[in-house]
């Protein structure tokens, strides 16, 4: 199922999408780069290479969205060698003309953004060499792992849009996707988030975020 969305340009020079369905856009309108690369490459990819040497390191998002993480992720991965496999779910796909019209390849100097959104659903990708990508056209409730993850960017839609997806079940499932000592980073910092988060079994970590961003979130699963 395709979405009805528009483009839109954040405070950084980069694009969003508006989501008509849900009411909400993809990024923060105060910058989409700036905000991806602070929550899920800086907290999350960079922080799991560190913690974990696995090779390839195992990231699951929920939310596939723009694919600005993922591209970030394709970038950060080749820059310093490191090999990623990389699955995603996602309920409400950008077409791939929608996908088309985003500039993230011209600011990041990739090239990687359409063959990410035309690799097909439920399909092992390769996108680089350090790069491999599945992606899953379902709900994260539905979504069942056959190896567990290092790092999980959770950039579901806001808790006003879509409540169901910050309750302790779902982060109890997020947990059980991680392998000990995982983590998970999101941008929401709310309290009753990070209290959902802890009864699933986290230690939370409160981080200073992007522009007009107060705070984020860190979850680190015990080992």
């Amino acid at each position: 199922m395709e979405t009805t969305s528009w483009l839109v340009l954040t405070a950084d020079g980069s694009h969003s999408f508006y989501n008509a369905q849900i009411d909400q856009y993809y990024h923060s309108v105060h910058g989409a780069r700036q905000e991806s690369e602070r929550v899920y490459i800086e907290l999350g990819l960079l922080a799991a290479f560190d913690r974990f040497s696995a090779q390839p390191l195992r990231v699951f998002e929920m939310g596939f969205g723009t694919g600005l993480n993922a591209l970030l992720t394709v970038k950060t991965a080749e820059q310093l060698g490191r090999t990623v496999d990389y699955e995603a779910v996602e309920l409400y796909p950008l077409s791939t003309t929608d996908a088309s019209a985003l500039n993230f390849d011209q600011l990041l100097g990739t090239t990687s953004l359409a063959h990410l959104h035309e690799a097909p659903w439920g399909e092992s990708t390769f996108i680089t060499p350090y790069f491999n990508l599945t992606k899953h056209l379902t709900r994260l409730e539905d979504f069942q792992a056959t190896q567990a993850f290092h790092v999980i960017f959770f950039d579901a839609f806001s808790t006003r849009c879509q409540p169901e997806l910050w309750t302790p079940e779902v982060f109890s499932h997020m947990a059980s996707l991680l392998v000990p000592g995982g983590l998970l980073t999101t941008y929401c910092a709310k309290g009753y988030v990070q209290r959902n988060l802890r009864s699933a079994g986290f230690q939370v970590e409160k981080h200073p975020g992007p522009a007009h961003k107060r705070a984020v979130l860190r979850a680190v699963l015990p080992a």
